[in-house]
């Protein structure tokens, strides 16, 4: 498959780089800096140029390509590059936005603009938040097989209780999966004697229910009965989308906002949302205000300094959790490091969900752990599935090391993934994956 990736940012190069192995990827940016970073660091042609122009995209082979990704950081270049792309040939387009405006109105008219696809930036950095916020415990968090299947990263402090056991010793809970351990640079796929140790991430995959059962042993003082008490500090449009999401789930997140014009509009719009007009910088307002007692803090500001002052204070306060939105990717690990309980990038989730999309054809459902080091998605079992029909031990024999069934449900049931545990054509399949041999189980299952 031909594509062509216009925006070579940390967006467009999360992609690029998901897709070179396997596709014709052609990356387009102004910044000759960046076309000089991509076309060294990938296997992609790397072309200077604007995205919206016909010349640049004529260059570019668009008339030829099957899919066009518009990925820039300005929203409206990003319209005009699909509707541009759609001038000179018929490639399948995708375009990244911030603005949630553009999302619903291209909701309500599927193609407008001449996107054929719409990811907007701001509401799945919401998304991410909220499904972290709804396991207090974990650094990464999300669900498949239409919520019936949880998968879910933790860190493990050193007063956890399953620091220093097996996984069999650890394994007490029907129906979830040990899929692996993160350890330093490695990704171990672990057995019944592999040992956890503190400062390691285990992913799990399994019933939600499970999954939280687990979090409770994993990391109990971290993992308050229900997170009913939240606040999100700053009234950004994540944030907005953030109080929103979670006014959806019944709860009622106090918000704080600097600007009184802005607080206002807020106020307005978010009916069961206390909006607080206040400086969230001023650490003696936010101790006037009970951030303190907070089950959790969600820090969104303008700026990742912000952001993160606002969560250590409120740490620093009492508060038993701060998720906090980091822009620059390369803050991510320093904000975890210092004390932030989970960092979310609203440029990595983005490129999660597009590179989503360029494998809808195999996999329903697609996330990334530790950015790219390997991968969980849903498949659903077709009679050429090297897993169809077959247990899953000699099935996953089959497959490059580095493969772990961690879920199958079969009529909207759960089935046990057990060695010889029989995969049938249907059933819909969680899998880990390391990220090196992603593509080639892809084709496969």
């Amino acid at each position: 498959m031909r594509v062509v990736i216009v925006g070579a940012g940390e967006v467009g190069s999360n992609i690029a780089a998901s897709l070179a192995d396997s596709h014709d990827v052609v990356v387009v940016d102004v910044d000759p800096e960046r076309v000089e970073e991509v076309k060294y660091s990938l296997d992609v042609l790397a072309i200077e140029g604007d995205g919206a122009s016909i010349d640049t995209l004529e260059e570019a082979g668009v008339a030829d390509a099957d899919l066009l990704i518009a990925s820039t950081d300005d929203d409206e270049t990003n319209l005009a590059t699909c509707g541009t792309a759609k001038a000179l040939g018929d490639p399948f387009t995708i375009a990244r936005v911030k603005q949630v405006g553009f999302l619903r109105t291209w909701e309500r008219s599927r193609g407008a603009f001449d996107v054929d696809f719409m990811v907007c930036s701001n509401l799945v950095a919401a998304e991410d938040i909220v499904q972290v916020i709804g396991l207090p415990a974990a650094v990464n968090v999300e669900q498949f097989a239409q919520g019936l299947v949880q998968m879910a990263e933790f860190e493990i402090g050193e007063s956890s209780s399953v620091a220093g056991q097996t996984v069999s010793e650890a394994d007490q809970y029907e129906l979830l999966t040990f899929a692996a351990i993160l350890r330093d640079d490695d990704v171990e796929i672990p057995d019944g004697d592999s040992r956890i140790e503190a400062g390691d991430r285990v992913v799990v995959i399994g019933m939600p229910k499970a999954v939280h059962e687990f979090a409770l042993t994993a990391a109990p003082t971290r993992m308050p009965n229900d997170a009913t008490n939240v606040f999100v500090v700053g009234g950004g449009e994540i944030g907005f989308q953030t109080a929103q999401l979670l006014q959806e789930r019944g709860l009622s997140p106090r918000l704080v906002e600097r600007d009184p014009e802005r607080a206002r509009e807020l106020a307005e719009q978010l009916s069961e949302t206390v909006v607080l007009q206040m400086d969230a910088t001023d650490t003696d307002a936010l101790e006037r205000e009970n951030v303190g007692t907070a089950d959790v803090v969600v820090a969104a500001l303008d700026s990742d300094q912000n952001s993160l002052f606002a969560a250590l204070v409120a740490k620093r306060l009492g508060a038993k959790r701060a998720v906090a939105v980091v822009e620059d990717g390369d803050h991510r690990d320093l904000f975890e490091t210092v004390g932030v309980d989970a960092a979310v990038n609203p440029r990595v989730v983005t490129a999660e969900e597009i590179t989503r999309i360029t494998r809808e054809e195999t996999a329903e459902k697609l996330t990334f752990i530790e950015d790219d080091r390997a991968e969980v998605f849903e498949v659903e079992v077709d009679g050429d599935s090297v897993l169809a029909g077959r247990p899953i031990r000699e099935s996953v024999a089959d497959l490059p090391r580095g493969v772990v069934v961690g879920s199958i449900v079969r009529d909207r049931e759960l089935v046990s993934p057990r060695g010889d545990t029989v995969v049938e054509v249907g059933d819909h399949v969680v899998l880990f994956v390391d990220s090196s041999v992603a593509e080639e189980v892809t084709a496969a299952v």
